[in-house]
């Protein structure tokens, strides 16, 4: 019997049960070896041979594990012992200052901390991880239990103080490079002006698909940051100089914006109170600093009189300064280009109902910002204004006025898809008298961006309007979103797509004479690789963003290229968790940026072959669409709703608009984010691996040597070979059991566990004519075909990164996928067990069954506890003079089922959602 199966609820008994089981696939081939696994345990957890803690004790050990995995991970990717080596190596001796210098004044990556929902790790769980990663000592959880809730707030703190171990590392990276200088041109070193990296971010001005940010929340957000940032300088300038004059002016500036930020950080919504904080911010004052020139100027005046060290750590000071401005880095508003759309048509008169992809809108829109007259606004403008995008420029204005004059702001737009839309956010920022500090952004992540961008942005540079406003800011900037991309068209064809994208616009910047503009090209991915983060290396990591041949297209019409990337939530800051981590990061970068770019190198053979490299793209793009549109692949995916995931964000991983739609989820529904973190979690990513074996199918032969022979080509295959090797078929069958009419109504059929015969009846009765296990095979049996064609495609293309320890990588997600299915069939055993009860608020018990089914487990624990009371009123609490003794003895209520059913399922789904973590480390990324 497989009750007697001898198995320990550890990992290495559970593991080597794994591999026995999986023997079994070579006498049956549809045998299901991680199903098994999870029958062997419920089997025992049923039967109270195993009880929920001792499974939680071996979730603690796993959880454990996954934490080491995720540190080594992370010490293979930037390698930290190495760190002050590289850096040395990078700023060593040389006898060409000019190229020394050109090489540090130009930012090797503007680096991007955003607020993505990837905060799955508790601040415990980042530290050890850190620690792990410095030490290289396993990963150790005082309470790995304990979660903060993530509010905006919350992120906030969490990306400033990433954003503070980057300035140090940056710091120390510009200190070294000017020492060396010092040392080697000691006549000419004060010339250099060292620039390394540039630090940003969106926390607190992200209004993409928000409603819960104020306006003055991000005022508040940037004067804190102001705060924060003028008293590192003063910390900085201390450490040189404790009795040095400029002291009291950083404190003093720092002090006003403290209160003002505190004051900005309350309810603003009277106009008494908005009235007084903006009065105080606005007023003139000795502590008002709205611009570090004089003091940059300053310091490096001083340097040059200075001698040795102190002359190195002032200019490391001003270096910083001109970094950074007056926040803790440059900031980027969001909005939507729905937004813009809406705000411009009620400027545009008689032809406010145009098409905004027409040549008349364009044409309408030139008029428009031929006559526009710059309008001076106040706090009181922003109270009253209605529209989201005016709203923002109107913000950016009062910063850029009241707050720092210097830095420059980012206004990314989404889903632009028209040129006019670009015009539109011009429009505005001319309106408000802004247009020669704000950066206009699209971005390009729809499969209809991609496709006309190459169009949308000839268009875009021919105007004259545009041309002269780029010039001006010395930048055109774009960006692409791998995310999205790689959800809509798969995160192959994504990648290709927008590396075409960005050698269409090296294409048009050249052909507009638009060669003396630098090209500010923000590559927005996180840190799995569905999402745009390639594994293998920190250089295939940089140049799956912007491809050496896109990096070659720029150098070769001799346009300056000015890489952004984004560090995405607490997935992100981990590269930035520590500053020897941080040095560690930037270090990588600056050792693979685009500054090493050759453009003598001979045309790599993919892009030479594009008979066979366009066809194979298209294949790819084709099957992965095929997924999209299929009713079995959407309704695989959102079989669980979103309950295999935890909550990692403030904003909502379903679109806020959509809230109310029906119970039957559909994919438009779920972001990126959470799309490609069910897939970890179902045990396959299917927008990786998906399609690369069938499109390759028909010349097999010849797109295997080409991709040998093409090191963009082996790159790919780098992706998804690493992808691969976490990735299991078998598994995501085994989630289709679950909802198998025939698997509970044989488990107790030989008189085995009889005490769960009535419950697998309920069970197989209510699953008859439940579609999910069928969606779960044929999904199944779909990737199961295409992965024969992909080995084969493997056979042909070296194996460039290999790891041996692969194998036991993935008997442990097994493990847990094995863990948590018995965990599920625990919840489905007690929540068909729990008596009837009477309908409330058009709930049912059928109503809270589906719940469960579909792991919505707090509205159904909120049901059941509403449907079976355990607090209720007691004789005893009444001071009665009558005597009375109805009822007799003290009753027990529904306190047992309370204890039988319905807190198990409430125990069972936290250990589940524990796994979840566990999983996505071993993936190395939340999505």
């Amino acid at each position: 019997m497989m009750a007697d199966t001898t198995i320990e609820p550890t990992l290495a008994s559970l593991s080597e049960r794994l591999r026995v089981l999986h023997r079994q696939t070579q006498e049956t081939p549809l045998f299901n070896p991680v199903f098994q696994l999870s029958l062997d345990i419920s089997r025992k957890l049923e039967s109270g041979e195993l009880s929920i803690d001792a499974l939680a004790g071996l979730v603690d050990e796993l959880e454990a594990q996954s934490l080491d995995a995720r540190a080594d991970r992370l010490r293979d990717l930037l390698a930290p012992q190495n760190a002050a080596e590289r850096l040395a190596g990078m700023t060593g001796p040389t006898d060409d200052f000019d190229a020394f210098r050109a090489f540090w004044e130009q930012p090797h990556m503007h680096a991007v901390f955003t607020a993505h929902p990837t905060f799955l790790l508790s601040p415990q769980q980042s530290d050890a991880v850190a620690a792990a990663v410095g030490n290289g000592e396993a990963a150790s959880v005082s309470d790995p239990h304990e979660r903060p809730e993530i509010t905006l707030g919350y992120e906030h703190d969490r990306a400033m103080a990433a954003m503070a171990n980057a300035q140090d590392a940056r710091d120390r990276i510009v200190e070294t490079v000017l020492a060396s200088a010092q040392q080697a041109f000691p006549d000419r070193w004060h010339e250099a002006r060292p620039l390394p990296f540039r630090f940003a971010s969106w926390v607190g001005y992200d209004m993409d698909g928000r409603t819960d940010i104020k306006w003055y929340t991000s005022i508040a957000f940037r004067l804190a940051e102001k705060a924060q940032r003028l008293d590192r300088y003063a910390a900085s300038l201390e450490a040189v100089d404790p009795r040095h004059a400029m002291l009291e002016q950083l404190r003093g500036a720092a002090g006003r914006a403290h209160a003002s930020a505190a004051e900005f950080a309350g309810d603003l919504s009277d106009p008494a109170d908005l009235s007084a904080a903006a009065n105080r911010l606005t007023a003139d004052h000795d502590d008002k600093l709205l611009s570090l020139q004089p003091l940059i100027d300053q310091l490096e005046s001083e340097a040059r009189s200075a001698e040795g060290q102190r002359a190195v750590a002032l200019r490391t000071l001003a270096a910083a300064m001109r970094a950074d401005g007056l926040g803790m880095g440059w900031i980027h508003f969001r909005v939507n280009a729905k937004q813009l759309h809406n705000a411009i048509r009620t400027r545009l008169g008689e032809a406010a109902d145009i098409d905004l992809s027409s040549r008349g809108a364009i044409a309408a829109l030139r008029e428009l910002l031929a006559g526009v007259e710059p309008q001076s606004a106040n706090f009181a403008s922003l109270a009253v204004e209605s529209s989201t995008a005016v709203r923002q420029f109107l913000a950016m204005a009062q910063i850029l006025k009241h707050i720092d004059a210097d830095a420059p702001i980012r206004m990314l737009v989404a889903e632009c898809e028209q040129p006019s839309t670009v015009l539109a956010a011009l429009y505005f920022a001319r309106l408000f008298g802004i247009a020669d500090k704000v950066d206009v952004s699209p971005l390009f992540e729809t499969e209809t961006a991609l496709e006309h961008g190459g169009r949308f942005l000839d268009l875009l540079l021919a105007e004259p309007d545009y041309r002269d406003y780029a010039r001006k800011r010395g930048r055109i900037a774009i960006q692409t979103g791998f995310s999205d991309a790689g959800r809509f068209v798969g995160q192959i064809p994504a990648s290709l797509a927008i590396e075409r994208l960005q050698g269409r616009l090296a294409e048009a910047m050249d052909a507009n004479g638009l060669n003396d503009v630098a090209a500010l090209i923000f590559d927005t991915h996180g840190e799995g690789m569905g999402r745009g983060a390639h594994p293998s290396s920190f250089e295939d990591r940089i140049e799956w963003a912007l491809s050496a041949w896109a990096q070659r297209r720029f150098a070769r019409a001799g346009i300056t290229l000015e890489p952004e990337a984004s560090f995405q939530g607490g997935d992100g800051y981990l590269l930035f968790a520590t500053p020897d981590i941080a040095l560690a990061t930037l270090t990588q970068i600056v050792a693979h940026s685009p500054a090493h770019t050759d453009p003598d190198v001979p045309t790599d053979p993919f892009y030479r072959r594009t008979d066979l490299s366009l066809d194979f793209y298209r294949a790819i793009k084709e099957h992965q669409r095929d997924h999209l549109e299929s009713r079995t692949y959407s309704r695989a995916i959102t079989a669980f709703g979103l309950g295999l995931l935890n909550e990692t964000g403030s904003r909502k991983s379903r679109r806020q608009s959509d809230l109310s739609a029906d119970r039957e989820m559909s994919l438009r529904q779920i972001r990126a984010i959470p799309h490609n973190a069910i897939l970890q979690q179902l045990g396959y990513p299917v927008n990786i691996i998906a399609g690369i074996g069938s499109a390759a199918e028909s010349q097999i032969e010849e797109i295997g040597a080409l991709l040998a022979e093409s090191p963009r080509g082996r790159q790919i295959m780098r992706l998804v070979r690493a992808s691969n090797a976490l990735a299991s078929i078998k598994t995501v069958a085994a989630f289709g059991e679950l909802f198998n009419s025939a698997y509970w109504a044989s488990r107790p059929y030989r008189g085995t566990e009889q005490h769960l015969a009535p419950a697998c009846e309920a069970l197989a009765e209510y699953l008859i004519k439940d579609d999910r296990n069928g969606v779960f095979r044929r999904l199944a049996s779909r990737l199961r075909v295409d992965a024969l064609k992909l080995h084969r495609l493997f056979d042909l293309v070296p194996d460039d990164d290999p790891h041996p320890e692969r194998e036991s990588v993935r008997r442990a997600i097994g493990v847990l996928q094995a863990v948590r299915l018995a965990l599920l069939q625990h919840m489905f055993l007690k929540v068909v067990s729990v008596p009837a009860f009477s309908r409330a608020n058009d709930i049912s018990r059928t109503d809270v069954l589906e719940m469960v089914f579909t792991l919505r487990i707090d509205d159904a624990l909120a049901q059941l506890r509403r449907a079976f009371p355990t607090s209720f009123p007691r004789k005893e609490d009444f001071a009665l003079e009558e005597a009375g003794d109805y009822p007799r003895g003290a009753g027990e209520g529904y306190a047992a089922i309370r204890r039988d059913h319905i807190d198990p399922i409430e125990q069972a789904y936290a250990l589940c959602l524990r796994i979840s973590t566990a999983i996505a480390n071993e993936f190395g990324a939340h999505g």
